[in-house]
């Protein structure tokens, strides 16, 4: 395994040219390979920023065999990197590269495909997975990375200027959208951090109650909220009781999984008022596959899967009626950009605590994901959903 600071920057090591000519010491690429990453105008050992600098050739074996689990494992084993990483994956995703890879690793492609469509890997018995996995890492990394409000979801960029800004105006859009006023009951489903229970309650006068399936996320969370008319548990959604005025869930879907859209949208009918008003805010993706990216599913968010439009559209509407969707995808490779710098600058504190393989897996998790986005493959979605019974007219607002 390479060891240098060179590789944690991004940055080809000392001395290397940064072209690929005979005098190159570094292994070439085989043609397929090569072909393919030349039609997303992206190099092995090329010059430009967004190029793939490879240190060893098993990188490529493991690309061939392994498609994107074995690319962004190599990367956090430290044998290839990018100076832009995001661009690199940015350009891969919008030209289908690793759909094509993946043809190539057809069994490993096939065993991803039958465990999302044969198995429900968001049973109650799976449910708190990744919240241990995932949430539960130790909140001195969310602390360093996110901003002030702690909203680990996509800020709102129309007018800000700065990461705190778009949160702000995040929280902010989804409770003029909720149309909350003072005396209402809002249940938040996956409250996270508690940003949005506290803004909602400081700002809106509104009583709040949130669940989420993360002990750190309670513990602090509790902590951010005290004072206010906040209740806070840590819960699965299946579970929940009552009865409220406004429901509101951010970034938690991509945790049900299709096998339990049905079991989730019955859920918030039972509990939501007849005159009430659901918003849903959950990444989105263009096209309606079944399997979910490994390396994702293995080092960040186990058991999740991001929602087609089709399959989210079927499953709510049983229950609700649309009142509005809006997209602002764009906005999510900003955020997670901002993440990044805040993640990097902190470095010096959190590596203490953590060691330069984590530093590369949170640098590959943040860059690919904005470059996810980027592409166009990742959207952001708010649904704002009501029940027919309903007799106020909604009006939607940006």
């Amino acid at each position: 395994m390479v060891e240098t600071g060179d590789l944690f920057a991004g940055r080809p090591s000392e001395g290397w040219s940064g072209h690929n000519n005979n005098t190159d010491p570094r292994p070439a690429p085989p043609p397929i390979l090569r072909d393919l990453a030349a039609e997303a105008d992206v190099r092995f050992n090329g010059h430009r920023p967004w190029d793939i600098q490879v240190f060893h050739p098993s990188v490529y074996r493991r690309i061939l065999m392994q498609g994107s689990l074995g690319f962004g494992e190599s990367f956090v084993d430290g044998l290839w990197s990018s100076q832009r990483l995001d661009e690199t994956v940015s350009r891969l995703l919008a030209m289908n590269v690793e759909v094509r890879v993946n043809r190539r690793t057809r069994m490993r492609w096939l065993a991803a495909l039958l465990k999302n469509v044969l198995f429900n890997r968001q049973s109650r018995q799976r449910a708190f997975q990744v919240g241990e996995q995932h949430y539960d890492i130790g909140n001195d990394v969310y602390t360093a990375m996110l901003d002030p409000t702690m909203s680990y979801s996509c800020g709102y960029w129309v007018r800000a200027e700065n990461l705190e800004q778009a949160q702000q105006a995040k929280l902010d859009l989804i409770c003029r959208k909720l149309n909350l006023r003072p005396g209402l009951r809002l249940l938040d489903i996956g409250c996270g951090w508690g940003g949005l229970a506290r803004h909602a309650a400081e700002h809106y006068g509104v009583t709040v109650d949130g669940i989420t399936i993360s002990r750190e996320q309670l513990a602090l969370a509790r902590e951010r909220c005290q004072g206010l008319p906040v209740n806070l548990e840590l819960m699965d959604y299946r579970d929940l009781k009552g009865r409220y005025d406004r429901a509101v869930s951010i970034g938690m879907f991509e945790h049900v999984g299709p096998k339990n859209y049905a079991a989730y949208f019955k859920t918030i009918d039972r509990v939501l008022d007849d005159q009430g008003i659901f918003l849903l805010h959950t990444i989105g993706e263009y096209n309606d596959s079944t399997a979910t990216d490994p390396w994702i599913d293995k080092y960040i968010f186990p058991n999740g899967k991001i929602p087609s439009p089709r399959r989210v559209a079927a499953a709510f509407q049983p229950y609700f009626i649309l009142e509005d969707w809006h997209n602002f995808g764009d906005d999510y490779d900003r955020t997670l950009m901002a993440w990044w710098r805040n993640f990097d600058a902190a470095w010096y504190r959190l590596k203490a605590h953590y060691d330069e393989r984590f530093y590369r897996m949170w640098k590959y998790y943040l860059h690919s994901c904005a470059g996810f986005f980027r592409s166009r493959q990742g959207q952001l979605w708010q649904l704002v959903l009501t029940k027919r019974g309903r007799t106020a007219t909604y009006r939607s607002l940006r």
